[in-house]
């Protein structure tokens, strides 16, 4: 089967650049099933190019049709930040070819500690908006429910965070409420994220993902 690098759901094209990531989150869909609405995103290789993800975005974009809502999101099965070379060059494609588009990562927040630098500067004018996974409001529940390969894992997305936020990156966090009846406390969550200059945006979990 070839890689599935690029999809269409919700009328918004998503790019899935590896499925490697360095969180193991106990309410990942991949751990339900091996889908999303059909398209099988278990890579069989993380061995291609940007030119290959391009490829796959142009051809998707030739089908996407007139509800296309004009937005790319970098999010599969893995962390996209992982690839970054490859979602740079990918996201100055979009930008140089079809500036109405606008793009997105949804990412957990450890690329600066992957890389050992802030990488949020190297996004300005690539990426319209960055959606971090806060994901709990303390350490200790953030441990719980993203089994982070890091320690310190918390403190570091928090980090990561500010300085998308600082780099004027429109950015936006996100928890998974409700997962199998646990509930967060949503007003520290929010609290944490105004202070670190984003906007909380709270998922209602849904069982085995989308229907």
């Amino acid at each position: 089967m070839a890689n599935t690098l690029v999809y269409l759901l919700d009328n918004k094209i998503y790019i899935n650049l590896t499925n490697r990531c360095t969180n193991n989150c106990i309410f990942c869909l991949r751990n339900d099933k091996d889908d999303v609405c059909g398209q099988e995103l278990w890579l069989d290789s993380e061995d291609f190019s940007a030119e290959d993800v391009i490829s796959q975005f142009r051809s998707v974009l030739n089908k996407a049709g007139d509800d296309f809502k004009n937005e790319a999101v970098f999010c599969g099965y893995g962390e996209p930040m992982l690839k970054l070379d490859i979602l740079k060059n990918v996201a100055l494609f979009i930008k140089q070819n079809y500036p109405q588009i606008k793009t997105r990562i949804n990412t957990n927040g450890h690329a600066n500690f992957v890389y050992k630098r802030n990488v949020a500067p190297e996004l300005v004018g690539l990426i319209d908006e960055i959606s971090v996974s806060l994901n709990a409001p303390t350490s200790q529940e953030y441990n719980e429910l993203s089994n982070p390969k890091f320690d310190n894992a918390y403190d570091e997305v928090k980090n990561f965070i500010k300085s998308c936020s600082d780099a004027g990156i429109k950015t936006v966090t996100s928890i998974v409420e409700n997962y199998k009846g646990r509930h967060l406390d949503i007003e520290a969550c929010e609290k944490i994220s105004n202070d670190l200059g984003a906007k909380l945006r709270v998922r209602e979990w849904i069982p085995n993902g989308y229907s």
